[in-house]
């Protein structure tokens, strides 16, 4: 049985299109199970039926089985989302009698869902003439195949190839990278060369390789030079930056080192391209921090570019007629400029994750794009798409009414995004004028800052692991000087949290290797740098050394679990201070002492708020690891993704917990996790108490937006609302609900 059970799923799976796959599915089911009757019912959640869409042994010709998800057997099992096994189904209070398709032969009847990831894809059904139930074995073997199939149909699913309600649209799902709503013909550039396809290559004249690889490496520095020169009128100087630091890496000399060393070995010039990217690449791939996680995709769009300018020695250039979507294996900032910006309408990329400088650039100037969606070229090229930005969606020929709606939908955001930008650089203020301060999260050059005349309030967080997470050796103490000095002078007379090396476990240094079983739970954060005095030390000397002058300087702990933790690291930060004291009154300058914060993640620290607040200055609530931590959960693992979720009523709990534990102890307190940068998220906060958001730049401008919009004394009200709620999913309905009342629905247009 399990050779037939593989042979089937191979079959369905390397069939040519879905409807042979689904024939082939229920044919060849019959002959392994030596059943008479097998159908196969596909689930609509847009219409909420299911369709019979392949059968051996009914008469599908005769009419269009449709039962909603409410209706049948087969509903019922996919309301039950198990199995039900029944020796005579008319008899079955559910059972629904369909005239002319022959179904009065069949007594006995198994049916069970194909299940992905909690959603019923549909349900597989055999039927035969003799009343009788199907054995255990027989429903095993059901069983296993449809948990077999599901992952083959979700994947058919992901890349459009589905079959739909007969309008002739396809739907293809990604993940929201820039919001906004695009309607254009569909144009595939799938001739970039793709890392993953580069083989390993020996070379026979070693100089021409360097040659090649020199020329390639002039080639993109010249090309990114002139993306920023071009860009230069349309971005901010944050943004401008992304190419900065392509330049920087390009000319860094341990990565350029590298792919010499792999070249002078005898390798041809991609095969050491790729090599070098993928080892640099896979440093970041192996973190939790999905902020650092996803410059993997940065360094990776770098040897894009070089595999590209390996090939070819000028830039595409690409003119069109009218306005299209661009579909691409992975977006770079190089395709993004080879189009004139009035003919881009929107992006779309199979690779690449929402914070890839791609998609910063994207959200930058203002361009529609989902990221991680699959596609094939034959079904969307040349197509009229709808790209929805805010959910992550794309429809290919859609139906008449879909694209009004989309239409009208384009419009609006086109008049709220005017809205949203001419009131950036006030103050953020609630309707009834309550003072929220906004911070940045940073951590790389591109989105350090946006200029302090457009509203910003300073940086609530900055990552300072980036410099060593890019080298093959601890920083030096000057290049870390050099560092958080450029970062403190873009923020005159505006608060800086520079937050301690968050090193370790999850996140290992590429010259430090650390192996551990559960790196979430293990040598991290503050835990490394204890252990590690000599590289705390510098660095705090660095912050200090660059805050010399200088009056905004904070330095935050991450990961403090207890009151011990903090001893020992204010002790050695008073000695670094006494060190840096010496020299900055030798240079006849004045060293001021930095505020000192902790992060509330580890949820032991909420116990401990009496003993550690005589020895700090303010708290800082990461909200993703407090939330990981709290609820059990990985929220990098795909198998319990659901679980972790930043609205569950215990977060909520916790979070009210820590401001009124602040508040007693008077100690100032902000909230620098991806929650803060969520219109709901936001609201909430605000009206907990919270008056300090931290955030990735990308949320700043709505976050502004949707807090002048609600008097503050109507966000206390919603949460207490909310604090009385025992689900998360009401607690996120609830609140959309409430957005919506002050018509601000536009900025949260995620998938309900």
């Amino acid at each position: 049985m399990l050779t037939k059970l593989r042979d089937i799923v191979h079959n369905v799976a390397s069939s040519s299109d879905v409807k042979q796959a689904l024939n082939t599915l229920v044919g060849e089911t019959c002959t392994a199970m030596e059943t008479e009757c097998c159908s196969v019912y596909i689930a609509d959640h847009e219409r909420h039926v299911y369709e019979l869409m392949a059968t051996k042994g009914l008469n599908s010709r005769a009419r269009r089985v449709s039962l909603s998800f409410e209706e049948g057997l087969v509903g019922l099992v996919g309301r039950r989302a198990e199995p039900i096994n029944l020796a005579n189904a008319a008899t079955h209070a559910d059972f629904k009698h369909f005239p002319d398709i022959g179904e009065d032969h069949f007594n006995s009847f198994l049916g069970t869902p194909i299940i992905y990831r909690r959603q019923v894809l549909g349900v597989l059904v055999v039927q035969q003439r003799a009343p009788r139930q199907f054995d255990e074995s027989e429903e095993s073997f059901l069983i296993t195949l449809a948990a077999q199939l599901a992952v083959v149909f979700a994947h058919s699913k992901a890349q459009g190839v589905w079959p739909s309600d007969g309008s002739g649209s396809i739907l293809l799902q990604g993940a929201a990278a820039s919001p906004g709503v695009a309607i254009a013909e569909a144009w595939c550039d799938v001739s970039q060369p793709r890392l993953d396809l580069v083989l390993p290559a020996s070379c026979l004249d070693i100089q021409q390789e360097r040659d090649r690889f020199d020329g390639a490496v002039s080639a993109a520095i010249i090309e990114f030079g002139r993306l920023r020169k071009r860009f230069d009128s349309e971005l901010n100087q944050d943004t401008l930056a992304i190419f900065d630091l392509f330049i920087h890496l390009l000319n860094d000399p341990v990565l350029r080192k590298a792919m010499k060393e792999r070249i002078h070995s005898g390798d041809m010039a991609e095969w050491a391209v790729k090599q070098t990217i993928d080892e640099f690449a896979e440093r970041f791939n192996n973190m939790s921090d999905p902020y650092l996680r996803e410059r993997a995709n940065d360094v990776k769009e770098l040897g894009q570019r070089l595999l590209y300018f390996l090939e070819n020695q000028e830039t595409k250039q690409w003119q069109f007629e009218k306005p299209i979507v661009l579909f691409a294996r992975e977006l770079t900032a190089g395709m993004l400029a080879s189009i004139p910006r009035d003919q881009l309408a929107g992006v779309v990329a199979e690779e690449g994750a929402v914070n890839a400088h791609a998609a910063i650039l994207a959200r930058a100037l203002g361009i529609p794009a989902v990221m991680g969606v699959e596609f094939r070229p034959e079904l969307v090229h040349r197509k009229k798409v709808v790209l929805d930005g805010f959910k992550g969606r794309l429809l290919v020929e859609p139906a008449p009414q879909v694209l009004k709606e989309y239409k009208r939908l384009r419009d609006e955001e086109i008049e709220l995004q005017k809205e949203v930008d001419n009131a950036f650089t006030k103050q953020t203020k609630t309707a009834d004028g309550v003072r929220v301060q906004i911070h940045l999260n940073a951590g790389l050059s591109a989105d350090t800052s946006i200029a302090i005349n457009r509203g910003v309030d300073g940086v609530g967080l900055y990552r300072t692991e980036v410099p060593f997470l890019m080298q093959r050796s601890f920083p030096s103490e000057d290049d870390q000087v050099n560092q958080y000095r450029s970062i403190l002078d873009c923020y005159p007379g505006q608060p800086v949290v520079m937050r301690t090396l968050d090193i370790g476990g999850d996140k290992p240094l590429p010259y430090l290797k650390i192996e551990e079983d559960n790196p979430f739970l293990g040598w991290r954060g503050i835990r490394f740098t204890l252990d590690h005095p000599d590289i705390f030390l510098i660095q705090v000397r660095a912050m200090l050394r660059a805050s010399i002058g200088r009056e905004n300087l904070a330095i935050l702990l991450p990961m403090i679990s207890g009151l011990s933790e903090l001893l020992e690291a204010k002790t050695l930060i008073e000695r670094a201070f006494a060190e840096v004291t010496e020299l900055a009154e030798a240079e006849g300058e004045v060293l001021h002492r930095p505020r000192l914060g902790i992060m509330v993640e580890v949820p032991s620290v909420l116990y401990q708020f009496d003993a550690v607040a005589p020895h700090i200055d303010f708290l800082s609530v990461g909200t993703n690891d407090l939330t990981q931590y709290l609820l059990a959960v990985d929220r990098n693992n795909a198998r319990v993704a659901d679980v972790y979720d930043t609205f569950h009523p215990s977060v909520i709990a916790v979070l009210v917990q820590i401001l009124a534990q602040a508040q007693r102890l008077k100690l100032p307190v902000s909230v620098c996790g991806e929650f803060a940068g969520d219109p709901i998220g936001a609201t909430l906060l605000v009206g907990m108490g919270y008056r300090q958001l931290s955030m990735n730049t990308r949320s700043v401008a709505k976050i502004k937006y949707v807090l002048r919009h609600i008097p503050s004394d109507a966000l206390q009200n919603h949460v207490n609302a909310m604090l009385g709620l025992s689900l998360a999913s009401d607690i996120r309905s609830a609140s959309e609900d409430f957005l919506e009342q002050y018509n601000l629905g536009g900025l949260i247009r995620v998938g309900k």
